[in-house]
């Protein structure tokens, strides 16, 4: 199936996308910070720049799309157009995610991910779950928890490095 619209419009729409900040990220970082957890944005001296950055708890949270970093669930759907270029893009995101989280978790940090699918659409979890599981997790010792949508075939605690 062809574009709907044409390539600089297209454009137009993509240079849009925000990389930080986005609505999931805030509504993550604003039920953390009601718990009263307190953290840093985007650090520069960690691998990937984490979304959060919880010094206190040696953790990091990434809050990522499900789109952007190719998730199996129902909220990702490789575009018809233009497939290669996406499939290569999208397969380098996930590269770059296993890369970033294992080097976190050889310099001893602990690594956390929360999926979109889990704040939004029919597989999303309860107001406050993906809050209330992290909040669990940065006040144990767990490696690494993986918080997904529903839908899912398994909804939190999966490494990050043996999903998607």
């Amino acid at each position: 199936m062809a574009d709907i619209v044409d390539r600089a419009t297209r454009s137009r729409m993509m240079s849009g996308i925000c990389g930080s900040n986005t609505r999931i990220e805030v509504a993550v970082r604003k039920a953390l910070f009601a718990r009263g957890f307190r953290y840093r944005l985007n650090d520069r001296r960690l691998p990937g720049k984490p979304d959060m950055v919880f010094p206190k708890h040696h953790a990091v949270v990434f809050v990522h799309g499900c789109y952007w970093h190719g998730h199996d669930c129902a909220l990702f759907r490789l575009p018809s157009s233009n497939r290669e270029f996406w499939d290569t893009k999208i397969g380098a995101n996930r590269a770059r995610d296993v890369r970033t989280h294992q080097a976190l978790l050889d310099l001893g940090w602990r690594v956390a991910v929360v999926w979109e699918c889990a704040l939004r659409g029919q597989g999303r979890l309860a107001d406050g779950m993906p809050a209330e599981l992290i909040g669990g997790w940065l006040h144990g010792d767990e490696p690494c928890l993986e918080i997904r949508g529903r839908q899912s075939p398994e909804s939190a605690k999966v490494p990050p490095s043996e999903s998607g």
